[in-house]
């Protein structure tokens, strides 16, 4: 008899397990679809080369309580992402900046005064502000919007950004300063040993039991639990019944070269005129030395793995069925990025795997 029976080994699923183990020593079953821990985290070592099996994931928080705790199961490496926009034929900083603006538009902004002026003369007052395309444009103005948004937007989600929520697009900064760095959190690092390595230590408890490469849906009823505690697909949970949620993902293709770099920085991100959205080096994130190096180029797409939550109007009241019919059911929790059809940073999927632990009934 388990106590828990916990679906996905991911960020959400992991801490929970870790959590109800080592606060409540409970007894945990954790079944995953995929032959690997650690989700779309999932990292592993490609000719020598640790990256990302679906993608980058760069960790970073203000959250001090989260990066303790997760400082319980690796040692960290510190890095600072830095990302390249491809646009007019030139690598400018992204997010847009003052020396972004200086170089694409040949000015002399030398303040942040400067520059917050700059964008007041450009951007144009929506009201109200309903999608993506009125945040940005009544932020950035039209030919920013144009340039760095609006055809990488079409490329990433198949849609327009004003048919997009207004959160998918108002998650991007822009900056008076001259900043380069993609984030400006407190704590910016990389597990020393790649986020694999973590999760094997987090999930390490004598309480908790993995098991991969299994549907739980197979073995539900042979296995004696509790309670569930649901963090994949809220949509496949329910079969599909009032139809599916949308998902973007991407196709992911390596490539290794015999160079010490291919590109100027970790991420370069081609805004138009190329079938794929960025361009990834992962040395420059591991932080290794060696005389080849490994980059990957992403291809979104309708089909593969469930990465980013289409967040529109007809998405938004599909997941409100499914929502309330989960609300209905006993003993059965949801929790994370695809049980609850939101885009969520990492150190917010652990700040909402600690609050789902608070609500639930661990009598």
């Amino acid at each position: 008899m388990y106590d828990y029976l916990i679906v996905g080994a991911g960020f959400s699923g992991a801490v929970i397990a870790e959590r109800l183990a080592t606060l409540y020593n409970k007894k945990i079953l954790v079944i995953e679809k995929r032959n690997h821990i650690a989700g779309n985290a999932y990292d592993e070592y490609m000719l020598g080369i640790l990256a990302n099996k679906y993608g980058p994931h760069i960790f970073h928080t203000n959250r001090r309580e989260i990066f303790k705790y997760l400082s319980n199961f690796t040692k960290w490496r510190f890095y600072e992402h830095k990302v390249l926009a491809h646009v007019n034929g030139m690598n400018l900083p992204f997010p847009i900046n003052r020396i972004t603006l200086n170089l694409l538009y040949n000015l002399n902004l030398k303040s942040n005064s400067d520059t917050f002026n700059y964008y007041n003369i450009c951007r144009e007052n929506r009201i109200p502000i309903r999608n993506s395309e009125d945040i940005i444009v009544s932020r950035l103005g039209r030919d920013l919007y144009e340039k760095f948004f609006r055809n990488y937007s079409i490329k990433q989600w198949g849609l327009e950004p004003k048919e997009l929520s207004r959160t998918v697009c108002s998650r991007i900064p822009f900056r008076t300063n001259t900043d380069c760095r993609y984030f400006t959190d407190k704590y910016q690092y990389m597990p020393e040993k790649g986020y694999t390595s973590m999760f094997h230590k987090m999930l390490s408890h004598k309480n908790i039991e993995v098991v991969l490469n299994l549907d739980y849906k197979k073995i539900a009823n042979d296995i004696k639990f509790k309670k569930l505690i649901f963090t994949g697909a809220i949509d496949s949970f329910f079969d599909y019944e009032f139809g599916r949620l949308n998902y973007r993902s991407s196709k992911i293709e390596y490539y290794n070269f015999e160079k010490e770099h291919y590109q100027q920085c970790a991420q370069i991100n081609y805004m138009d005129g190329y079938p794929y959205t960025r361009i990834v080096e992962y040395k420059y994130i591991s932080g290794q030395t060696s005389p080849n190096t490994i980059i990957s180029k992403e291809y979104p797409g309708d089909s593969g793995e469930e990465f980013y939550p289409v967040l529109n109007i007809d998405n938004k009241k599909l997941y409100s069925l499914y929502k309330n019919r989960a609300n209905s059911i006993k003993n059965v929790t949801f929790c994370g990025r695809l049980a609850q059809y939101k885009y969520l940073n990492m150190d917010q999927t652990v700040a909402n795997a600690f609050s789902t632990i608070k609500k639930i009934n661990l009598r």
